[in-house]
């Protein structure tokens, strides 16, 4: 079926980045299979991670199922727009649902797009990974791509307004080589392996990012065991 929706999307986005004037440093984007499935999991720190996590894919002329919660295909704008693009709805309640759709789609040849946090970690830190991007790995049979973003909390992100000035903010991503799950692995194992990689990326991206805060007033999108004023790990998950 012909994707009349995705590839316009793609376009205004980076009509938008341009416009912008946002600064991309992204490597890895060659670890991305060029045919068949795999389940691509990023770190999630800012409301437009979902776009950015996607590009990887776009060396490789890929496009990426995002699973997103189901509000978000309720919005009289988005929702047309996520349904169009074939991303996937998830009702907490009902997870099975989506689990069994994104499985499909896995087997199928599409590369699906989880966050594993489930939620932004407003620390900017990795937050405790839920097993079910591993589970669809092991079940489908495909490889886990590990992504990790730094910079996206700076546009828009939980707790902050959005900031769409042409401010020339960097973001920075890197993609991880796949993760096969092993023979016997259990779930949580290859979570953990995940959770993992997906740090050492994030460890990279942020010693790669080229800016510093500005002053004082300029702290808070910076973790707090970097010196910056993001809430605590801890702290961010008691709000």
């Amino acid at each position: 079926m012909a994707e009349l929706v995705y590839p316009p999307v793609i376009g205004a986005a980076h009509t938008l980045f341009k416009a912008l004037d946002l600064r991309f440093d992204m490597e890895g984007t060659e670890h991305v299979p060029q045919r068949g499935g795999a389940v691509l999991a990023s770190n999630h720190i800012g409301y437009l991670d979902f776009v950015f996590a996607g590009l990887t894919a776009r060396p490789a002329k890929r496009l990426v199922r995002f699973m997103a919660k189901e509000s978000v295909f309720r919005h009289k704008v988005s929702g047309p727009l996520m349904r169009a693009m074939k991303h996937i709805p998830v009702d907490r309640s009902q997870g099975e649902h989506a689990y069994r759709h994104a499985l499909r789609a896995l087997r199928s040849g599409e590369i699906i797009g989880v966050f594993p946090e489930a939620t932004i970690s407003e620390s900017f830190t990795l937050k405790k990974f839920k097993t079910g991007a591993a589970r669809m790995a092991q079940e489908a049979g495909v490889p886990l791509l590990p992504v990790a973003l730094w910079g996206t909390q700076r546009l828009w992100t939980k707790g902050h307004k959005r900031d769409f000035g042409r401010n020339h903010f960097p973001i920075t991503i890197r993609v991880g080589e796949p993760l096969h799950p092993a023979e016997g692995e259990t779930a949580a194992g290859l979570t953990e392996r995940l959770r993992e990689r997906v740090q050492e990326l994030l460890e990279a991206a942020q010693r790669a990012y080229p800016v510093r805060p500005k002053g004082p007033d300029d702290t808070w999108w910076i973790p707090a065991h970097l010196g910056g004023t993001a809430p605590a790990p801890a702290a961010a998950g008691a709000l």
